[in-house]
């Protein structure tokens, strides 16, 4: 599989959203932020509707960040700090740090300035109770349309879910290639994919072009999506994508079938003949919200007796029941994709505060008040915690291939704007690990691995 050629098929065009910035903000004394958050004359919820006009003021009108050098440490200590008062419910000291968080933060600033913002919006949150009006202005998703920009933005420009997708797909199409070669005197070969996440369905163009190149018309290859997803809206236009992409290829025959996530249960699964049945689990597991959830899923994926199971998650370990410990895991998490997307995208584009606003802002917020909120939160773990799980249910991992290692690190060559590429170990830039022994592929930035690949089957009882 050509990786040049699937960025070819896989360029998104994008609408230019309009530009913002940040405020260029009257400097005041660390006096006034004290006598202000101090005060026995203003209720918590005064201050807070203070400290959220503050905030307005800070990051709606555009300047230019100055002197961000050496910021950093001292933005980190200020989270540190109004991170523990509100785990203690000290909301006067709360106040106090955030005041001075927001005066020297900057959404078109360094990494830090921008990630310490929105962390600071979820500390605001975890603040007020459900019921408060602010609450709802703070935790307030975007549109479906702001949602899908984020994402192709995100697409185009970085190597993370590009890793995720062609290094789940590899590994199925080297599944499916490995029985075709057991079912030499068919004419017809079938796939049939079982994702539980399909989203915008950006995943499957590129399967489909490596099915259609070993495709003939006397040996045709049939595909069959079977994708869960959040709503049926979403579901039809996903499949008016995919079925208007598979066009293309008059030698694969293309089928998808779209459920509203929760209704896997009604599916009268039947294998056809010489059908090879790949299961996807690309950043889904993470996303349900209780482990007797991911428990149903794994159960029922293993009942369907797969030839495969691709896992892929973002690395985290976001779910420790106290909140500083789970509050640091993820500003270490999120620091390190708002330090990558310094490599892919200017500090003044547009598309960049896109991505942070609508994509990964929103997810910060989520783990932040995950307690609260927990229908929408994301549970990242690290690689060790799903290995087990897996295990423990029977699946047995499979050793990535030395294609599929060698697409990442052509992936990484072609998306790679600033940065060097660095290969085991080295810190600077995107680079690849190989872990597990083999058996588990993750995408890391400098120190940090944020997202992992692992390819599955049943064991045999």
């Amino acid at each position: 599989m050509e990786v040049m050629d699937q960025e070819e098929f896989l360029r998104l065009r994008l609408s230019i959203v309009p530009d913002y910035g940040c405020e260029r903000r009257r400097k005041r004394s660390r006096n006034e932020i004290s006598d202000y958050s101090s005060s026995t004359e203003i209720s918590d919820e005064g201050k807070i509707f203070a400290l959220l006009e503050r905030r307005e003021r800070v990051l709606k009108v555009e300047h230019k960040s100055k002197d961000a050098d050496g910021k950093g440490p001292h933005l980190i200590h200020l989270l540190l700090v109004a991170a523990t008062s509100v785990d203690e419910n000290n909301t006067t000291s709360a106040i106090e740090n955030l005041c001075e968080l927001y005066q020297n933060v900057c959404l078109s600033g360094d990494s830090v300035q921008r990630v310490a913002a929105y962390f600071a919006d979820a500390l605001v949150a975890r603040l007020l109770t459900r019921k408060s009006p602010f609450y709802d202005a703070i935790m307030k998703a975007p549109t479906r349309e702001e949602e899908f920009l984020a994402f192709t933005s995100l697409y185009k420009v970085s190597p993370f879910y590009q890793f995720a997708h062609f290094t789940a797909n590899q590994a199925i199409l080297e599944a499916f290639e490995r029985e075709g070669n057991m079912n030499m005197n068919t004419n017809t070969r079938a796939l049939h994919v079982v994702d539980f996440d399909v989203s915008y369905g950006f995943q499957w163009p590129s399967l489909m072009q490596s099915l259609s190149e070993n495709a003939t018309p006397t040996n045709r290859i049939s595909l069959k999506i079977t994708g869960f997803g959040g709503s049926m809206e979403d579901l039809q236009e996903t499949e008016s994508r995919l079925v208007s992409f598979a066009t293309a290829f008059r030698d694969l025959v293309f089928e998808f079938r779209g459920l509203v996530r929760g209704s896997k249960n009604v599916i009268k699964f039947k294998r056809r003949k010489n059908e090879t049945v790949a299961v996807n689990l690309v950043l889904h597991l993470s996303s349900l919200n209780s482990l007797s959830k991911t428990s149903e899923t794994l159960s029922y994926v293993y009942s369907l007796n797969p030839s495969i199971v691709v896992v892929v998650e973002q690395e985290g370990a976001c779910n420790s029941s106290k909140f500083i410990p789970r509050f640091m895991e993820s500003l270490h998490q999120f620091a390190a994709m708002f330090d990558s997307l310094d490599d892919c995208l200017p500090l003044d584009s547009a598309e960049r505060l896109s991505i942070e606003k609508n994509h990964l802002g929103k997810d910060i917020r989520s783990v932040i008040n995950y307690d609260r909120d927990d229908e929408n939160c994301p549970r990242f773990e690290k690689m060790e915690t799903w290995k087990g799980r897996m295990e423990r249910f029977g699946f047995l991992g499979l050793e990535q291939s030395s294609k599929a290692v060698m697409q990442a690190k052509l992936l990484l060559k072609i998306r790679s704007h600033c940065c060097p590429i660095k290969f085991d170990g080295e810190n600077g830039g995107f680079r690849v690990l190989e872990r597990e022994n083999g058996k588990a592929l993750s995408l890391g930035w400098q120190d940090r691995s944020l997202i992992t690949a692992s390819s599955w089957c049943c064991s045999v009882s």
